[in-house]
């Protein structure tokens, strides 16, 4: 999920995703007050980082830091490169993806590049606060700085606008409601003042199973906060979806991608039956893409992913890659069904687990 150092030029933007998509695009979110751009992407090792390299590529050709303006801290161009475990996979194999990315990074494109996350001294914040040396390269780009690449968790990245409250309120709001601060589990927070004289709480939610966007809200009225606007940035696990996630859901976007290229798997195949199904295949990944933050539409979700293993299999369209990601989408929407909602569609979704099994 790699974080680019612009969010206003779209034709910029475009170029970078469209560089990534040897991966599995799932999605490119550009935030023009932070003039920042979160590309989502997936796939087996090598086609993700053929699309990595490609994407920071882009990046350095196209984005100047020195004329870079925007409020969130950044060392590089393509500023952050995190890779993140999906299904099965194991931190210490992100890891070693994310070193091979770095040294490909430094031998190939010439940018130096920093290791942060599991298994490195040290963190992002380090990194920023210039308390970290580089791990490739002696010295900084010119132009493209240098890139932050390393392996970590799912995360939410989560903002929230808050009312009444100016920027020195809400810094010391963000102090007490980091982990770090004795607040939240596994919250870190910074506070921006946005263009408009909006103020703006931004947090990474980096072990969901503890702290929710629903809980943080909760405990931001708890103590008599005012909030605004909420904004997930980039994708989030349906596990840890509030309204926020509409159509930003992780789980659906890869089941999204898996139909998209079923489809085109069967047009290539070519003949009747097939091309009236790559029809079926590009609506349906139309609405997997759209699939709404609520469980009714999440347990359809993980029926129609589970689904999809079949269909695409019966049409022999099926490989081991769009069968993981389906696998990964399918059973990540189930775990987001509730006790209770389980316990209103029982026969559904005993039919599902038995298929997931």
């Amino acid at each position: 999920m790699p974080n680019f150092s612009e969010g206003t030029r779209t034709e910029v933007i475009e170029a970078i995703a469209s560089a990534a998509s040897s991966a599995y695009l799932l999605d490119a979110d550009a935030d023009p007050d932070h003039n920042r751009a979160v590309v989502s992407v997936a796939g087996f090792r090598r086609r993700l980082v053929d699309g990595l390299l490609a994407a920071v590529g882009a990046a350095i050709e196209r984005i100047d830091l020195r004329e870079h303006r925007g409020v969130h801290p950044r060392v590089g161009a393509a500023d952050v490169v995190p890779i993140v475990p999906l299904g099965g996979t194991s931190l210490d194999v992100c890891r070693d993806v994310a070193h091979e990315v770095g040294e490909r990074i430094w031998s190939r494109l010439s940018v130096p590049v920093y290791f942060y996350g599991h298994g490195e001294q040290h963190r992002l914040a380090d990194i920023r606060a210039g308390r970290a040396s580089l791990d490739l390269g002696s010295a900084p780009h010119p132009t493209a700085g240098a890139v932050c690449v390393g392996a970590r968790p799912l995360l939410v990245a989560f903002n929230v606008i808050l009312y009444g409250t100016d920027l020195v309120s809400a810094r010391a709001l963000a102090r007490t409601i980091r982990e770090t601060g004795a607040g939240l589990r596994g919250v870190q927070a910074l506070a921006f003042e946005l263009p408009g004289r909006r103020v703006q709480l931004s947090m990474n939610l980096f072990r969901t199973d503890e702290t929710t966007p629903s809980d943080v809200i909760a405990e931001l009225r708890r103590r008599g906060v005012s909030v605004g606007a909420e904004q997930v940035v980039g994708l989030c696990p349906a596990v840890a979806a509030s309204p926020a996630a509409d159509g930003r859901l992780l789980e659906g976007r890869l089941a999204s991608a898996a139909a998209a290229d079923g489809a085109r798997r069967c047009r290539e195949r070519g003949g009747e039956e097939l091309d009236a199904l790559a029809v079926r295949l590009d609506r349906e990944a139309t609405g997997l893409a759209t699939l709404a933050a609520d469980e009714d539409a999440i347990l359809a979700g993980a029926e129609r992913a589970a689904a999809l293993i079949q269909v695409l299999g019966a049409a022999q369209v099926l490989h081991p890659e769009l069968e993981a990601m389906l696998l990964v989408a399918s059973r990540g929407l189930r775990a987001a069904v509730s006790e209770a909602t389980a316990a209103i569609y029982r026969a559904r979704v005993d039919s599902l687990d038995a298929r997931l099994v």
